[in-house]
Order: C-alpha cells, then sequence, then structure tokens
C-alpha cells in the first residue's frame, strides 16, 4: 500500500512539469517558426544531456537532504585530467575515460566523507569548499590553459548520431532506466528515499546511512564527470572553467522536476523532464535573440518559482500529514 501511494506520488510530481514542457513547447511553436524544425529538436537534446546527466547524479544526493556544489568543477576536472594525459602522449581510449570517471568518483567520496565522517553541519560547506578546490586545481594543473586533440574515440560521446538521433541523448536515456531501476526496484534505492524521509528513523530501523550517504555523492561525481566527458566532444576541448554554473542548472532541473531540498521526494522522469524544460527555454531564448543576461535572469526566475512550489508542496503534505494523524 505504502509503495502505491509512493508511485502515485512520483507520477504527480511528474505529471505538471511534463505539461509545462509541452506547453512552453507549443508557445515557441507559434512564436517562432524555426523551433518546432527537426535540427532544432534534436539541437535540444544535445543541449540537454549535459544538464540531465549531471542532474541525474543531484538528485540522489537532493533525495538524501543533501546536495553538491561541486559537480560544474568535477566536469572540468575529469576534463582536464584527460587533458594532461593527451599532453603526456597517452592516447588510449579506454584508458582516458576510466581517468575521468574515477577523478569524478574520487570527487564524490571526498565530499561524502567530508560529510560523514568530519560532521560538517551540511554539505552545503563540504561542497562548496571542494568546487572553490578543485576549481583551483584545475587552474594550477592546465596553466589557466584550453587542451584540444582527443580523439574520436573520446569524443564518440558528445558529437556522434546514430540514424540522425545523438548518441548523448541516447547515453541519457540508458543512464535514466538505470538510475531509475536502482531508485525504484533496489533495496539500496528505498533505503535513499528513506534518509531523505527522516535520517534517524532509517539509522534505528538499521539502514547504514553513512556508507550510502558516500555512494550517492559517487554517483553524484561519476555523472558529473560522464557530463565531462559528453562535454568534451560536444566543443572539442578541455579546460578548466568548463561546467561553470551547472551545479545550479542541475538544482533548478531536479526541482522543475518534483524533487524537493528537504529529500525523500523526486524522480528520475521528473528530472529529466526538468532538464528538457531548461533547454527548451534556452534554446527558445537563443531563437528570439534574448541576451544572455536576460537569459540568465528568466533562469532565475523560473528556478525561484520552483522553490517556492515545493515549499508549498511541503506544506501541503504536512498539513496532511497531520491531519491524517489527528484521524488516527
Amino acid at each position: 500500500m505504502k509503495t502505491n501511494i509512493l508511485k502515485n506520488k512520483k507520477i504527480s510530481n511528474i505529471v505538471g512539469p511534463l505539461i509545462a514542457l509541452i506547453v512552453l513547447s507549443l508557445l515557441l511553436t507559434i512564436i517562432t517558426d524555426q523551433f518546432f524544425k527537426a535540427n532544432n529538436l534534436l539541437n535540444i537534446l544535445r543541449q540537454a544531456s549535459i544538464n540531465a546527466l549531471v542532474s541525474f547524479g543531484m538528485l540522489f544526493v537532493l533525495l538524501t537532504g543533501g546536495i553538491d556544489l561541486s559537480v560544474g568543477a568535477t566536469i572540468a576536472c575529469s576534463g582536464c585530467m584527460m587533458g594532461i594525459m593527451i599532453k603526456a602522449g597517452i592516447d588510449n581510449t579506454f584508458l582516458l575515460l576510466l581517468v575521468g570517471l574515477l577523478c569524478g568518483a574520487v570527487i564524490g567520496l571526498v565530499n561524502g566523507l567530508l560529510f560523514t565522517k568530519l560532521d560538517l553541519p551540511h554539505p552545503f560547506v563540504s561542497t562548496l569548499g571542494t568546487q572553490l578546490v578543485i576549481r583551483g586545481f584545475c587552474l594550477w594543473l592546465t596553466g589557466s590553459a584550453s587542451m584540444s586533440g582527443f580523439s574520436e574515440g573520446v569524443m564518440f560521446l558528445g558529437y556522434a548520431s546514430v540514424g540522425g538521433f545523438p548518441v548523448c541523448f541516447l547515453l541519457v536515456i540508458i543512464v535514466a532506466i538505470v538510475a531509475s531501476v536502482f531508485l525504484n526496484k533496489t533495496a539500496f534505492g528505498r533505503y535513499i528515499y528513506s534518509i531523505g524521509g527522516n535520517r534517524e528513523a532509517a539509522r534505528l530501523s538499521g539502514i547504514k546511512v553513512k556508507p550510502l550517504l558516500n555512494l550517492t555523492y559517487i554517483l553524484s561525481g561519476v555523472l558529473a564527470a560522464l557530463a565531462g566527458i559528453v562535454m568534451i566532444g560536444r566543443v572539442s576541448l578541455a579546460y578548466p572553467n568548463a561546467g561553470d554554473g551547472y551545479e545550479m542548472n542541475a538544482i533548478a532541473a531536479c526541482v522543475i522536476g518534483g524533487a524537493s531540498f528537504n529529500g525523500g521526494r523526486g524522480s528520475v522522469g521528473g528530472t529529466l523532464v526538468g532538464a528538457l524544460i531548461i533547454a527548451v527555454l534556452n534554446n527558445g531564448l537563443n531563437l528570439l535573440g534574448a541576451k544572455t543576461d536576460i537569459q540568465n535572469m528568466i533562469l532565475g526566475l523560473v528556478v525561484i518559482l520552483a522553490v517556492f512550489v515545493d515549499v508549498i508542496r511541503g506544506k501541503q503534505e504536512e498539513k496532511a500529514r497531520r491531519l491524517a494523524q489527528a484521524r488516527q
């Protein structure tokens, strides 16, 4: 019974963002004749792919009531590590990809341990610190220069297409399916939701909270690194300022898609829809000739609106819970 209720909540959380995506797409189709063209729609999928991958990782963290502000820096670090290997004459595709992903895993593990072992008050503090450390490390490592010369094997995920459909978004679909199965069909996924719902109750029920918190940050780091690999294929470069601002886009996608800052609520499907809304919005503003500052202002207003809706939704759920307890 409880599983069905949770499932219904997840579905209801997706419906609103999905309707918003459809309405926004219809509006842009009416306003500009360039929006609903095949090439533009495929371009939107390419634009959404990087943010979607980062957002899936952010979702794992948000579900526990945490946050990861280092994902943008992780994108840069994974690319820079691979670029340094290229400069050193190491051009083995498998090894490069492995190092890029391991870089994300190490950063994620450090974020988790800073929170779980040092008992810092909130991961906002630790991940903000690691973000600054990683950015500085990337600038020092590369001498503030961009790096190129990546092989087609490394860039495949970012630029290639299959039957005209971008491989990067096929990757997003695969990751979304795996992440959804993990969260909804495994004990670990249910434990993650439980930790976000009530961390102390989860601990008392026998759930190993700290190792699972570490796992969520590792997953966030690995998916951010994967997004960094896709970005290399998109721009053919690795540079120390790559991924700047992506932590905000990822948080926005999760919250727009129904996730809560308080933890315990959110879904992979809703997060994907949230990433698509941001990509459609940015694409539409570009087509309309809006300047970057205007785009940032509008995106900021969308984030504020999404957080406001999350607060209202949380209050309504708390009110409903108290009414249910009173009736019992």
